[in-house]
């Protein structure tokens, strides 16, 4: 796991907008999209439409990122808390 992802995952321990994400680590956008990408393409956290509404289809977070909202999976809390 990146410096980057350990950080980004360390905020979504709980549903966070990508807004809240952004103002939190001060990040520029292509940095928090990329590193969003990552952790979902590894499983490690999922996607929801609304802070209640998880999405199960497939997600392009780099298309659709900023209007999304992300928690940490349990295998990506358990492998942050490995760390």
């Amino acid at each position: 796991m990146s410096d980057p992802e350990f950080e980004l995952l360390d905020e979504l321990y709980f549903v966070q907008s990508y807004h809240y994400v952004k103002e939190s680590l001060g990040w520029e956008d292509q940095l928090i999209l990329e590193t969003l990408n990552s952790l979902y393409r590894k499983g490690l956290i999922k996607c929801l439409d609304t802070p209640d509404e998880e999405r199960f289809d497939e997600v392009d977070v780099m298309e659709e990122g900023k209007n999304l909202f992300f928690l940490a999976t349990k295998k990506g809390l358990m492998a942050h808390n490995a760390l």
